[in-house]
């Protein structure tokens, strides 16, 4: 039997980051899974053009993608989202798949990072090595993108888990915002920032809305508002612990019973 494994990301038009963290994620997945094969999709259209143009690399779609898998004969597809909330990336690929689950003898769709009550468990675990024990003046802040779906509550939910550690989540778009971060970080008397994105990868947000020098960018932000700010340009898929929570989900999506 044929068997693939379709790791379907947002998609990013930095080679570096995407190497380190997409790649990374998918390299990961190879090694556990021998038995299928590796494909990649993004469902971002307009990473997609860009790269076309940039670098002449030719990335599909989920629906580009799972035709091709069809045509060459595979009779098992896992799709694995490398996306961290359940959002309007992560619908647009179940809507995009959905025409396929007839065309294979096994198909199944996976999810992000964040679904479970167990997966904000894991993330947290994860996010406590990004740095070195911070001191009683430091702090760790995410950057999220954010989201207009429903979901955009995951990443409150999050903030809320971790209530009792140095770190705030803020969203690019959303809720939660960074001036209602300012506002706190000042009242537990923090005043040195490490700033990192709570994205898979470290790209265009990361680049030039959060760690860049222009006037409106996170990190220019929370030093007018009297802060030492520390960007860190590492996206989640560099992390084996976010690995391995991809992971644990195809290995859910694998074990579980027709």
């Amino acid at each position: 039997m044929k068997k693939a494994i379709l790791v379907v990301s947002f998609g990013t038009t930095y080679p570096e980051t995407r190497k380190k963290t997409i790649e990374a994620c998918e390299t990961r997945i190879a090694q556990v899974y021998p038995e299928y094969d590796m494909h990649r999709a993004f469902t971002s259209n307009m990473v997609i053009g860009r790269i076309k143009k940039q670098e002449g690399l030719s990335i599909n779609t989920t629906t580009q993608a799972l035709k091709k898998l069809k045509s060459e004969g595979y009779e098992e597809v896992i799709v694995q989202p490398l996306h961290v909330i359940t959002g309007s990336e992560y619908h647009k690929i179940l809507k995009q798949a959905s025409a396929f689950k007839n065309d294979f003898e096994k198909f199944e769709i996976s999810r992000p990072l964040l679904t479970y009550h167990r997966d904000y468990e894991k993330v947290i675990v994860a996010l406590k090595e990004l740095t070195a024990p911070l001191k009683e003046h430091e702090a760790m802040v995410l950057m999220a993108h954010g989201s207009e779906h429903p979901s955009f509550a995951t990443y409150a939910c999050l903030d809320h888990m971790m209530k009792e550690e140095p770190v705030q989540i803020c969203c690019v778009e959303s809720y939660p915002h960074l001036e209602g971060t300012i506002a706190e970080l000042k009242a537990q008397g923090k005043t040195h920032l490490h700033l990192y994105p709570f994205m898979l990868v470290a790209g265009d947000h990361a680049t030039k809305d959060m760690a860049s020098d222009e006037e409106d960018s996170w990190k220019s932000q929370l030093i007018r508002a009297g802060f030492v700010v520390e960007p860190h340009l590492v996206g989640l898929g560099e992390s084996p612990k976010i690995q391995d929570i991809y992971l644990s989900h195809l290995q859910e999506i694998m074990t579980k019973e027709a």
